[in-house]
């Protein structure tokens, strides 16, 4: 039986479970609310949110009485898109695998899939999705491995993903699953928006930075030796499943690599999640489980408003990017491979940090919180000594990064208090310089 009241839908489910469902709708930006939902319609549910934090449980009755044997609890973020193209983002840390299985499933659309994950992956994790991707027998799951790392992110190793599907005949039915990281959520992306003219995919993250990321808003793409992500395409997933538990295998540099995205969001556009984050840095490095789920749900919840806005990052959402303009030309003047994503995005940050204050646009208050919370999180903030980085190095990286617009370079910088910043092309290039120089004049690079 179903009763609904604008705001409101109350389902009663009776056969050996009981639950409730309510929900609230606020038409524009993304908003929380309770679930408690039953299994079999914990997907139906979700659907209707723009955000939703859902509890489920599994209600059993016997004669004598009412007791509650098992209880999920997970978050739903919903990216909000035009035509219909909306699609949830799951995160939670105690799924089982039934459960995992049937809501990825659900977005499987076609009775063939090709799960993809890299050789660092696969030892942890591939066995397990494979299975329960298996139950129920209707879809039919083909797999590969891939190399690992920054430096297999080019066109030559996504050609394996193409190589795969032309040999398996799968056809535009086909579902792609990206098990990983950034790396392979942004190729196996890129290969879905190619293969036969686009086919489905959607997002396994297994690391910080692409939970809170890259697996969020559809850039897709590989590397070029000229530069970081230059070839690639805009291609939505069709869900994000995010459990925490994959993070139990995660090397603690790959952590606090990924941190550094979270911070940003606080920098450009969340005052609060920033102050949050300074109080709460040592549950977060411990890998509290609440503190993990909480900055995951926050971080997608800022990407989501954001791609919402800006899908195809005309304006808005080129300001995600900050710090990464500097990081970009580190990881291509370093060669890729020799840092982590999120660590030169560290580096790149606060040295977009110290622009700002040179400019006289934030004052040094700031730029001294964005060093103290980085180091606390236990990224970099400084090149090292034997760093091949210099001058020429940058500007040469940056005059080709994907912000240039008819030959004019834009930058992300903070101005004004904390939770603000622009996208812009007006800014002093000797501040920029300067700023350059101080962060390389120590450098083997710059000798």
């Amino acid at each position: 039986m179903k009763w609904n009241i604008t705001a409101f839908l109350i389902s009663i489910v009776v056969s050996q479970s009981v639950a409730f469902v309510v929900t609230t709708r606020n038409g524009g930006s993304p908003m929380t609310s309770y679930t408690k939902v039953p299994y079999s319609v914990a997907e139906a549910a979700v659907a209707q949110h723009v955000v939703v934090r859902a509890s489920k449980s599994l209600m059993k009755l016997d004669m004598a009485d009412a007791s509650t044997t098992v209880e999920t609890q997970y978050d739903t973020v919903t990216v909000d898109l035009e035509d219909g193209r909306d699609y949830p983002i799951f995160i939670g840390d105690e799924f089982t695998d039934v459960e995992a299985g049937n809501m990825i499933r659900k977005y499987i659309h076609g009775n063939r899939a090709l799960l993809i994950t890299n050789d660092r992956v696969a030892p942890f994790h591939l066995a397990k999705y494979e299975r329960l991707l298996n139950e129920g027998g209707d879809i039919k799951i083909d797999t590969l491995v891939i190399p690992d790392g920054e430096d297999n992110k080019t066109l030559d190793v996504m050609n394996l993903i193409l190589d795969k599907c032309l040999e398996e005949g799968l056809d535009r039915k086909v579902t792609f699953l990206a098990l990983g990281g950034g790396v392979i959520g942004d190729m196996v992306g890129f290969a879905a928006a190619i293969y036969q003219r686009g086919v489905n995919f959607i997002q396994i993250p297994t690391t910080v930075m692409a939970m809170v990321d890259s697996s969020v808003g559809g850039k897709t793409g590989v590397n070029h030796p000229l530069g970081k992500n230059m070839i690639g395409a805009f291609h939505q997933p069709q869900c994000v499943f995010i459990d925490t538990q994959n993070l139990a295998t995660l090397p603690n540099r790959e952590f606090h690599s990924g941190v550094a995205e979270v911070i940003k969001y606080g920098l450009i556009r969340d005052a609060p999640f920033f102050e949050w984050l300074e109080k709460n840095m040592d549950k977060l490095n411990a890998r509290d489980p609440d503190t993990l789920r909480y900055i995951i749900k926050r971080s997608c919840e800022n990407k989501a408003e954001v791609v919402k806005e800006d899908e195809k990052e005309a304006g808005v959402r080129a300001t995600l990017n900050l710090g990464h303009t500097f990081g970009h030309a580190i990881e291509n003047g370093s060669g890729y491979g020799s840092w982590l994503h999120g660590e030169a995005v560290a580096i790149g940050t606060v040295m977009a940090t110290t622009m700002s204050a040179r400019m006289g646009w934030i004052d040094e208050e700031l730029v001294k919180r964005t060093y103290d919370i980085f180091i606390a999180a236990k990224c970099p903030v400084e090149l090292p000594v034997d760093s091949p980085m210099n001058m020429e190095v940058f500007l040469k990286a940056m005059s080709i990064d994907k912000k240039v617009a008819n030959g004019q370079l834009r930058l992300i910088l903070l101005k004004g208090e904390l939770g603000n910043c622009v996208f812009t092309p007006d800014f002093d290039v000797d501040a920029m310089k300067t700023t350059i120089d101080d962060f390389v004049c120590e450098c083997d690079g710059a000798q």
